[in-house]
């Protein structure tokens, strides 16, 4: 499948007592990623919600490779590894290109669910459609 990359900056408040980036915030580098390559597919929050639903973290699963520090660029990948019935497996790797070092690799379980009762839904067909076609691009 495609993935989806963009660069940035690591801001001084990403930055830990040990003076490299905190571990929560690479998770919410995931978040924020994830987030941009549905809107960017044309599946975004808002999107979704017209479709009853809406995503909500299983597990996330985050390995630490080398550190990055303040001020660094780095790239963010992320692409769908997996798609079930209510369960996407998306996959993340951040890297920095000055030196290629590989910092983070990641993963996410996404449950799709209902967006007013909260409980697992069937991802809908138009979602599921996409992902088709994006896997075989």
């Amino acid at each position: 499948m495609k993935t989806y990359s963009y660069t940035f900056k690591v801001k001084k408040e990403d930055i830990d007592f040990n003076g490299h980036v905190s571990n929560v915030t690479y998770l919410a580098w995931m978040t924020e990623a994830a987030s941009k390559h549905s809107t960017s597919v044309g599946f975004g929050y808002e999107q979704c919600l017209e479709l009853g639903g809406t995503w909500v973290a299983k597990s996330h699963t985050i390995e630490y490779k080398k550190p990055a520090f303040e001020n660094d660029e780095l790239q963010m990948e992320t692409w769908v590894d997996e798609i079930g019935k209510i369960i996407l497996i998306r996959r993340y790797i951040i890297t920095r290109p000055s030196d290629n070092a590989l910092i983070t690799e990641g993963k996410t379980e996404w449950v799709f669910v209902d967006s007013q009762r909260f409980r697992p839904m069937r991802i809908p067909l138009e979602l599921l459609e996409w992902f088709e076609k994006a896997q075989a691009d």
